[in-house]
């Protein structure tokens, strides 16, 4: 004869369906990330479990929160502090890179400036000459029938100097100018020195103002030693203008 039990509502349930009832619900935690983190002593020692009808509650305690917490106040912090250092490296580089255009356009503007001053310097070709015949002085020493150019007293052998910066563009014997030298100014008027007793540079040379070309003396038509100057829109005989007037117009003092 088989006896059934009821199941009131003072009825316990079976060892069978406690178990099974934990377990499904530690699962379900497990799964959702709750205490996946947790060591199993940890859970025991820090999580209280209250049990209402069929559905375990699993709390977390004070002391694990406030640890849980603090890491994250931690790892905050810690990303701030990178996030300021990256944003300081960044802005130190940019000040420097700043600092080094400015110090290069500073170093291109003082070249400029210096070319520029360098270019717009002249000198006397006789370093503390005079001039002994004046530009178009009449009389039959000239082809012409007057002075092309202007004569700068000097001994033999003085040195003669670019009045400003160029090219030269002629060397070698000029005939009546004897050993001469002609340059192309960087304005692109041309500058002759003649009678020279020694030619100091050659064709296609860059010349400075000051710069040594050559060496006075007698050569060509001359009836003493002197530098015979002029100044040309061309490089060739018969396109001079005032030398005197040329080199006062640059500065010279003559």
């Amino acid at each position: 004869m088989a006896f059934t039990c009821g199941t009131g509502k003072h009825r316990r349930p079976s060892r069978v369906k406690r178990t099974t009832t934990n377990a499904v619900g530690v699962a379900a935690l497990t799964t959702t990330g709750v205490i996946g983190a947790l060591a199993a002593p940890a859970l025991a020692a820090d999580t209280a479990a209250e049990q209402t009808g069929l559905t375990p509650i699993i709390t977390i305690g004070d002391t694990l929160a406030e640890k849980i917490d603090a890491q994250a106040v931690a790892q905050q912090h810690a990303a701030d502090e990178a996030a300021a250092e990256k944003k300081a490296e960044e802005a130190a580089r940019k000040e420097a890179a700043e600092r080094a255009k400015e110090a290069r356009e500073a170093k291109e503007r003082a070249a400029r400036a210096a070319e520029r001053k360098r270019l717009n310097t002249f000198v006397l070709p006789i370093t503390g000459s005079y001039i002994s015949t004046g530009y178009k002085a009449g009389g039959s020493l000239w082809s012409s029938g007057s002075h092309t150019g202007v004569d700068f007293h000097a001994a033999s052998g003085t040195s003669v100097h670019a009045v400003g910066s160029g090219t030269v563009v002629t060397t070698g014997w000029g005939g009546a100018y004897g050993n001469q030298v002609v340059i192309k100014m960087h304005d692109g008027t041309y500058t002759m020195y003649g009678h020279l007793s020694s030619i100091g540079v050659s064709v296609g040379q860059t010349v400075t103002p000051g710069g040594q070309i050559g060496l006075s003396g007698s050569t060509g038509n001359t009836t003493g030693p002197h530098l015979h100057f002029e100044a040309r829109t061309t490089a060739e005989y018969g396109s001079d203008i005032d030398p005197v007037a040329y080199l006062r117009s640059h500065g010279v003092n003559v």
